[in-house]
């Protein structure tokens, strides 16, 4: 039965979403399917951008060591941004522009103004190596490539057809982005529509080739509108219940902004909130229980591994956390016995758990407080007034309730596909437009989805995507060997780590160290396999031939974990 927090949700969100109310949706069609939108989101996210950016100029914004930013003074150092990509560097609408570089306040200014300039903004995974971005580069045809100077050295010596173009994190967005600085007066930052192109973000399948996910405007604004909602919403309970926050809302922000869980939720969703984003160039969870005090941090938001992080923390006690309210995780599952430890180590607030993907613009499911206690193994109910989660078989025929499917979602916030991959885009929806997310679950009578398995052959480590087959591939590339199979193992740090068992062909004396050695500098560190076993025999094989990594993964795994 549905919980009395349930009820009371449904009921303020059947209020925002009534004629005339914030939340009013109209119809649109995507390849002759009907889909809700929002009658009042703004027409692309450079009107997002302007329209809050005005409304909470005063406010501050980005905080980043150092250096503070309102949302006006970077609205204004984005403008000056995509003034000069198109009077210096020859930027056009539509151009794919990467950004190469770990977190910082001159990023966000930078994404913002390639997208106020009409440009595409293209977010490269600051984890690959040199090869890796080289062809991530190609993949979408990106002209030119914004890189801070660690990434700009893994890129020498690589071949792509993009202009490097290094820039730094010095706090005064003019310093550090003087080579991108132009006179705002000759560009009108209003000039992009809802069907022109907006980003690219990176997604692993289960080929191993990364592919590009582009979205226009719509798709976007609309992921960024689906979260504020949910917010909306939060907030208006909690104002009815008295526990409504009186001073300005702060998220930490300590998860890549190339990952759709720190641009969408994260960092867009803050324009609309007015909300301060406190940012991390790098992950330490003492560093984070610091800022969280230090800054008034209400929500935070990470891959599972964080939270946890923070919860076991030997200083824990010494730091004052109480006003973070949320303590949300995305982008990996959380294991199940987290949910309790979490929220006894903060009791003042609540574990949060979101579900989405990059192709839905991270939009999908939500499960929250009391709610996500009670029903710990569940990401939740679908995200209203956006959403429509269907558990479709393989004919794209809806299953019975209760029964095991393939997890779809249709929405406006969707991605548009693949970029020049009509056949993997082609693959990814059904003909009436949900998205086939790969990923196996059911829903309970209360609406509420569980994902049970994955289909696609990936390994989430920490909320990176590793596919076993690019792994397979790097191993493959050694002489020695024979036969291998890469599959993803438990690990209550990181959610899952790369285990590997190889054969090695007779007579080669190839060890598990010999390997790690090799692979060493073939693979970014985060796909590099933890654990190794050694054959002795050829792998078991299904009646296809193909090696059966679903026993092997079955055998290792019970052997890990017992070890």
């Amino acid at each position: 039965m549905p919980t009395q927090l349930d009820l009371t949700l449904d009921a303020i969100m059947d209020k925002l979403t009534a004629e005339g109310a914030p939340a009013e949706t109209v119809t649109f069609a995507r390849n002759g399917t009907d889909m809700p939108a929002l009658k009042n989101a703004p027409p692309s996210l450079a009107h997002y951008f302007a329209h809050y950016c005005n409304e909470h100029k005063d406010a501050e914004f980005l905080v980043d060591g150092g250096c503070r930013l309102t949302f006006g003074q970077t609205w204004a150092a984005a403008h000056a941004v995509a003034a000069g990509l198109r009077n210096e560097h020859g930027m056009q609408k539509g151009d794919r522009v990467g950004i190469a570089a770990r977190n910082s306040a001159n990023w966000i200014v930078l994404y913002m103004g390639i997208i106020m300039g009409g440009g595409c903004a293209t977010l490269l995974n600051g984890f690959s190596n040199g090869e890796e971005l080289a062809a991530s580069i190609d993949l979408v045809e990106c002209k030119l490539v914004f890189a801070d100077e660690g990434r700009a050295k893994r890129l020498e010596g690589t071949n792509h057809g993009a202009r490097i173009v290094l820039f730094d994190h010095d706090c005064d967005p003019s310093t550090g982005l003087k080579v991108a600085w132009g006179d705002p007066g000759t560009v009108n930052p209003l000039d992009v529509g809802p069907d022109d192109l907006c980003t690219v973000l990176y997604t692993s399948g289960s080929t191993g080739l990364s592919k590009g996910a582009y979205s226009d405007h719509r798709g976007v604004v609309h992921g960024s509108m689906s979260y504020a909602l949910q917010s909306l919403m939060a907030f208006t309970y909690l104002d009815s219940t008295g526990d409504a926050p009186t001073t300005q809302a702060c998220a930490l922000l300590a998860v890549p902004l190339f990952h759709v869980t720190g641009e969408v939720p994260l960092l867009l969703q803050s324009y609309a909130l007015g909300r301060k984003v406190v940012l991390m160039p790098k992950w330490d969870a003492g560093t984070a229980l610091q800022l969280i005090q230090d800054e008034k941090v209400s929500y935070f938001a990470g891959v599972p591994l964080m939270t946890y992080e923070m919860a076991t923390h030997p200083d824990r006690d010494k730091y004052d956390v109480s006003t973070c309210s949320g303590w949300a995780a995305g982008g990996a599952p959380r294991p199940v016995d987290h949910v309790e430890k979490i929220k006894d180590a903060f009791p003042e607030g609540n574990p949060l758990l979101g579900y989405g993907l990059t192709e839905t613009n991270g939009v999908g499911c939500g499960n929250f407080n009391e709610n996500y206690l009670a029903k710990p193994s569940s990401t939740g109910k679908p995200s209203r007034p956006l959403v429509d989660l269907a558990i479709l078989d393989d004919n794209g025929k809806e299953v019975p309730q209760g029964d095991v499917g393939e997890v779809c979602i249709r929405s406006v916030c969707n991605f548009l596909g693949y970029w020049n991959n009509e056949e993997a885009t082609k693959a990814a929806f059904t003909d009436d437009m949900y998205f086939r997310t790969g990923d196996l679950g059911r829903v309970d009578e209360d609406g509420y989805l569980f994902i049970v398995d994955r289909k696609k052959d990936i390994i989430i480590r920490g909320g990176e995507n590793i596919t076993c087959i690019e792994v397979e591939e790097a191993i493959y590339a050694h002489d020695d060997i024979a036969e291998c199979s890469v599959f993803g193992l438990p690990d209550e740090r990181y959610g899952e780590i790369v285990g590997a068992v190889f054969l090695a062909k007779p007579g080669s004396g190839l060890t598990e160290e010999g390997l790690r050695d090799f692979l060493k500098d073939r693979l970014a560190s985060f796909k590099q396999p933890v654990v190794y076993w050694q054959a002795s025999e050829s792998l078991p094989r299904l009646g296809t031939a193909k090696i059966d990594k679903r026993t092997l993964r079955a055998k290792y795994t019970e052997e890990y974990e017992a070890a």
